[in-house]
């Protein structure tokens, strides 16, 4: 039975992967005949190329999306919450540093998943500066920016953005557990005991369907802010001049990567909400660097996660913590606009 369940999920993921490319081949030719010729707008005028824009952009992100949360929810089959936190307790602190990072990378946790997580990790030993390096990873160098950055930018600018943040990952662990800051961790914290639940492996049938399910839980919470996104980046495209955005984000404003920090810690969206919008900067003029650094303040260091770490930080702590992961991302969006200026 469940070897037959298996062929049939197969031949089903066969037969969608091959209508995902063809349907993503056809994008760009479609949204432009939708947008000139169906629609009847004018090529190169305002209207026209920001339609075009969110034609073509809404289902190609929306593609890249179901994609990748299908594969997200497969992984979650293998990092659950209480299987990271055994894999991290007893580690060298600097190694635990290296492969909490790395774990933030692989596993599907956001900001929402804090403050459990959090407390799962202190309370079974794991170092404070540890548990940091994968707060910082898990909502930074998550599944979906780095998929959405692949598709968008090519494999250049998403493998300096992994390797980028990974790094901000890893000193801001390192430096906020060479500064023994625990005392301004809640007490309470550390007076809840670890569980620890008893975890079954799935099977692979089981596991494709979790694909499945994460494709319709997380696509249908997430794709409103998609669309609001892609609308946002296209009216960005058609309308905003290119001169004055260059002025404002552009390589030769020097205070433009610490201001686009700043405009993004107060937004929250998710990665792909975001991109869509960089994508959009970057077409007007604006550096590299700099709208990299606006999205990762949005996706890494966001008002509302802060919000949800209060309940466990003392206000010291927070500040510590946002503004060390504020100076890596100012100092990578600077280091970009140098290597691609």
């Amino acid at each position: 039975m469940e070897s037959n369940q298996l062929k049939r999920q197969i031949l089903w993921l066969i037969s969608a992967s091959v209508l995902w490319v063809v349907a993503y081949i056809c994008l760009e030719p479609l949204s432009r005949w939708a947008a000139f010729e169906l629609l009847g707008l004018a090529e190169g005028s305002h209207l026209g190329e920001a339609v075009a824009f969110f034609l073509l952009d809404v289902p190609k992100v929306m593609l890249l999306l179901v994609i990748v949360v299908f594969g997200v929810g497969i992984v979650r089959t293998f990092f659950t919450p209480e299987r990271t936190r055994r894999f991290l307790v007893g580690r060298r602190e600097l190694t635990g540093n290296i492969f909490a990072a790395l774990l933030g990378v692989v596993t599907p946790f956001c900001s929402c998943s804090a403050v459990p997580l959090f407390i799962g990790f202190v309370t079974a030993g794991v170092p404070l500066g540890v548990t940091f390096s994968f707060l910082v990873a898990a909502p930074m160098v998550n599944e979906v920016a780095v998929v959405l950055l692949f598709g968008l930018f090519g494999w250049k600018v998403t493998l300096l953005y992994i390797s980028t943040g990974l790094f901000i990952a890893l000193v801001s662990g390192w430096i906020i557990g060479r500064l023994k800051l625990e005392k301004w961790v809640e007490k309470w914290v550390y007076e809840n005991q670890a569980s620890t639940t008893n975890e079954d492996d799935p099977t692979w049938p089981e596991r494709i369907d979790a694909g499945v399910l994460a494709v319709r839980e997380i696509v249908g919470k997430v794709w409103l802010y998609v669309i609001l996104g892609i609308a946002v980046g296209a009216g960005i495209h058609g309308y905003v001049p290119e001169g004055w955005m260059a002025s404002v984000m552009g390589r030769g404003a020097w205070w433009s990567v610490p201001a686009a920090v700043v405009i993004g810690v107060p937004l929250y969206s998710n990665a792909a909400g975001i991109i869509p919008i960089v994508q959009a900067l970057l077409g007007k003029g604006a550096a590299l660097g700099t709208a990299l650094a606006f999205m990762m303040a949005v996706i890494g260091i966001s008002l509302p996660e802060a919000v949800i770490l209060r309940r466990v930080l003392r206000p010291q702590l927070l500040a510590v913590f946002f503004g060390i992961v504020a100076v890596g991302i100012i100092a990578v969006g600077y280091f970009f606009n140098l290597v691609f200026g």
